[in-house]
């Protein structure tokens, strides 16, 4: 894979990935990501620089330029409408209308199209200062203006996205308008439609709403600098890293292909792009070293997938959680992490068992033998340097800044070049990576020294990236911004750089090649937002019409008639609904639909049956059965794009992808009931522990679900190993049946059980009143105790007032503004139920017995291998 790689004769090629049509993928890739029309001329020029042009005013935005000259500032709202503009101009231009129209031309009609799409979304940009001078009350002109946007953004969608998320959308207008006629509790007092026109298309509530407006400010800006760092090299970096560090291992081109992949979606959010890229290389060589065609396939379509639930970009998700959860960004990653580095770690230990079952082996490493100690201590070295400097630097800045006042920002970035050209000149020591030709095998790995010293200033930007996010606590857009400016520098100077350090410079012809990479990554980057664009602001429609109607509270009340009130079959019901959504809806838009749909649902559900779930935990719930549906058979189109290139069937490498893909739909269920894998109010150190022992969990998973461990495992071997995953990332389940956690107190006791518990407990409360249609309801709460040295002190700076009459609690007063009102006390409530918490051993114990039950199969499965060898030996 470098230039010392050595490559097999062309007739020994293996069958496979080499052998597929790459036209045919690439137009895979293209009409789903980027549009699949590729005019020729003038309009295609005319194609790309509009996308270079979104691209510049997204960054503009973006910076504090705007404020610094005064010039070009544009509130939320102005801005989303233009980027709508960009973004509906682009598809009908890249998108044809249907299979048979032309891909090499822009018929007229789309020129027309383009022109009406564009003016109606930035229609609130145009007419921004009339439009706020009368809302609510709006004109004929308005009104044409917004059925014309809805009906073009609508076409859009089916061009861009296909006909499912348009169909979905089209049912909730319909619904909007014919509420009276609606059956049973689907029924509502309906919307005009004017009074529609005006909420989706001339207000923040519907396609211009909080979907469109992080589309606007985040998404957009993070998949621009994924688009450049890709343009730069480091896609096919990455790609080259995994292999060199694990393409010897057995299996190893199939764990090459797990990191490989989960690297690439660091910087990417589109699972098929992901799949293509990376599944080009990888797919062959799995097959080379006797991975069957469905199953190479369906390593690639599983780790390429789980991109998406990477953090830092998690395919746009992330900012969509900040908005809808309403915490920072640094913690929506804090919570994601952990469920998904366990997952890809999952991974890699199936294929791992695969390999082994199968009796694979690696590729041929031209890495020099070491022992094992050498490479421990060599990894542990190069783990404590990574350590020590980060430390150094982090305290380093810490102390500098002050000192340094205000010109420690040009300090600093001058620190940045530095280190910067320190890089390069450390990779112009080694040969230049190559971009591999896919239809030839490779038969020897290149060594790992060289393949990584060789790109580590890709990483530079990343660094960046998380430096302004975590340490800086700067805004995700403004933070993608100025690791998008250092991308910037390192696309026009590392070729020029480089090339004089290696003794061969052509400034002119360098400087030019690192500006056609910097115009391709600017066009690149808006063409993949096209339908992100398109889908945030269709979505948007779906968002309007639940707060318009209040389709939501009949939502809920629909589900848990289905569900029978139980909690498990409300959970696997919104995880199916996940999934069938998701067959035909980008990640993003599904995830838009579920979240506004059934998150609600779920909490609200949740409470009345006991289970206070934290809303974080119930948005990732739906996001990671929303990414599943891109694995799912009869739709997943990365299973196609899969299938496309190992030659294997679509439908037989969804399912085997799927198969692999359980643990990632097992760990939605476990962390709702155990928020300890979201790192939800645990210490550093409690955190590395529940790492550590829901690792080891999901590994003892996996060997159950593949049915071997360290040989084929029997039926109740499988099954002890269920039950021990189950018991180490639950503890709390059996401790639980040994001894409640709760103790009951009289509701007419609450004031004294207030007085009596520690300042940091939290009391668990069973509240009856009437929901928001006047019907009764139950529902629990969490009460973190008040301060106050007395229980009617603390009940005084709860907020309310209670009346204790004929064994009852009833509410009696609530203080507007207080933490009793924000929590959803409300007047004439009941407190039905009080509970403390009691003293008992802490559930992490029961990990022990979990552990031994482990410790039994593994000597039954040594035992059995021990004999099975015995005869081979013999022999």
């Amino acid at each position: 894979m470098t230039e010392h790689s050595k490559k097999a004769p062309e007739s020994n090629a293996p069958p496979g990935g080499a052998d597929a049509p790459h036209a045919e993928l690439d137009d895979m890739v293209a009409s789903t990501d980027s549009g699949a029309r590729k005019p020729k001329g003038m309009p295609g020029k005319l194609l790309v620089s509009i996308a270079a042009v979104w691209s510049l005013f997204q960054l503009w935005i973006a910076s504090p330029l705007p404020f610094i000259f005064g010039v070009g500032v544009f509130n939320a709202t102005e801005a989303r409408s233009i980027h709508l503009a960009f973004a509906l101009f682009l598809a009908y231009m890249a998108y044809p209308a249907l299979k048979r129209s032309p891909r090499d031309h822009i018929p007229v009609q789309d020129w027309i199209l383009a022109g009406l799409a564009a003016f109606c979304g930035a229609y609130m940009f145009l007419f921004y200062e009339s439009l706020a001078q009368r809302p609510g009350a709006p004109l004929l002109q308005d009104v044409v203006v917004g059925v014309m946007g809805i009906l073009l953004l609508l076409e859009a969608t089916r061009r861009a996205l296909g006909p499912p998320l348009m169909i979905v959308a089209t049912v909730f207008l319909v619904y909007s308008l014919a509420g009276p006629w609606m059956p049973g509790i689907l029924a509502h007092g309906g919307v005009s439609p004017f009074g529609l026109i005006n909420h989706q298309w001339l207000t923040t509530q519907g396609v211009f709403g909080i979907a469109l407006g992080v589309s606007t400010s985040f998404v957009f800006l993070f998949v621009l600098f994924g688009a450049l760092l890709d343009k730069a090299g480091a896609g096919n970096y990455f790609i080259k890293v995994a292999f060199s560090l694990l393409g010897h291992y057995k299996g190893g081109p199939a764990k090459a292909a797990v990191v490989a992949s989960g690297m690439t979606g660091l910087i990417s959010g589109s699972s098929i792009a992901n799949t293509v890229t990376t599944g080009t290389f990888t797919i062959p060589m799995m097959k080379r070293v006797g991975f069957p065609a469905e199953k190479a396939g369906a390593v690639e379509v599983a780790s390429s997938v789980n991109g998406q639930i990477m953090p830092p970009v998690m395919g746009a998700a992330a900012f969509l959680m900040v908005e809808y959860v309403g915490i920072s960004y640094v913690e929506v990653i804090k919570h994601a992490f952990l469920p998904a580095l366990i997952s890809y770690i999952a991974l890699i230990y199936i294929v791992h068992l695969e390999a082994l079952k199968a009796g694979m082996e690696g590729l041929k490493s031209t890495n020099p033998p070491k022992p094992l100690v050498r490479k421990v201590i060599g990894f542990l070295g190069g783990l404590l340097l990574m350590m020590a400097t980060a430390l150094g630097v982090y305290y380093g800045l810490g102390w500098l800044k002050p000192v340094l006042g205000a010109s420690a920002p040009w300090v600093i970035a001058a620190g940045l070049v530095v280190v910067y050209l320190a890089l390069l000149k450390v990779a112009a020591s080694y040969p230049e990576l190559e971009l591999d030709d896919p239809d030839e095998p490779i038969f020897e790995l290149p060594q790992t020294r060289p393949t990584v010293m060789v790109g580590l200033q890709y990483i530079l930007p990343v660094i960046v990236l998380i430096w302004c996010l975590m340490v800086e606590r700067l805004s995700p857009g403004l933070s993608a911004f100025w690791a998008t400016v250092f991308m910037v520098f390192i696309m026009l100077s590392q070729r020029p750089i480089l090339a004089v350090l290696r003794g061969k410079s052509d400034l002119r012809a360098d400087l030019r090649e690192g500006a056609l990479d910097l115009w391709s990554g600017l066009v690149t980057g808006a063409r993949n937002m096209i339908g992100i664009g398109i889908a945030t602001a269709t979505a948007g429609i779906i968002v309007g019409a639940v707060s318009q109607t209040g389709v939501g509270l009949v939502l809920a009340e629909v589900v848990e008639t289905i569900a029978m009130g139980n909690l498990l079959l409300i959970l696997f019901f919104t995880a199916v609904l996940s999934l069938i959504l998701g067959m035909g809806l980008p990640t993003t838009a599904n995830y838009i639909v579920v979240s506004a749909l059934l998150a609600p649902v779920i909490i609200q559900l949740g409470q009345q049956n006991g289970l206070l779930v934290p809303l974080i935990a119930v948005h990732l719930f739906v996001f990671y059965f929303g990414i599943m549906a891109d694995v799912t058979p009869p739709v997943g189109l990365a299973s196609f794009a899969a299938a496309a290139i190992s030659g294997g069937d679509p439908i037989r490498t969804g399912f085997q992808a799927f198969y692999y893909s359980l643990r990632t739909a097992a760990l939605p269920f476990l962390f709702i009931f155990n928020t300890d894998l979201l790192l939800i109010d645990v210490s550093p150190l409690q955190g590395v522990l529940i790492f550590i022992v829901a690792t080891v969990a999901m590994l003892i998973f996996a060997a159950a679900t593949q049915g071997y461990m360290l040989t084929r495992s029997r039926w109740y071997e499988s099954a002890l190993l269920l039950l021990v995953a189950f018991t180490l990332f639950r503890p709390g389940f059996w401790m639980d049946q040994l001894h409640d956690p709760y103790r009951d107190i009289p509701p007419t006791q609450f004031v004294e059980a207030l007085g009596d518990v520690d300042a940091d407990t939290t009391l668990r409360l069973q509240i009856s009143g009437l929901d928001a249609y006047g019907e009764p309801m139950t529902t629990y709460m969490t009460l973190p105790v008040p301060d106050g040295d007395s229980g009617q002190e603390r009940l005084d700076n709860l907020g309310i007032e209670l009346l204790v009459d004929d064994g009852k609690a009833v509410v009696d007063m609530v203080t507007y503004g207080s933490q009793a009102a924000e929590m959803g006390f409300d007047f004439d409530q009941e407190i039905i139920q009080v509970q403390a918490p009691v003293d008992r051993w802490t559930k992490e114990w029961m990990w022990l017995p979990a552990l031994g039950v482990f410790g039994l199969v593994v000597a039954l499965q040594r035992r059995r291998r021990r004999r099975e060898k015995a005869p081979v030996a013999a022999a």
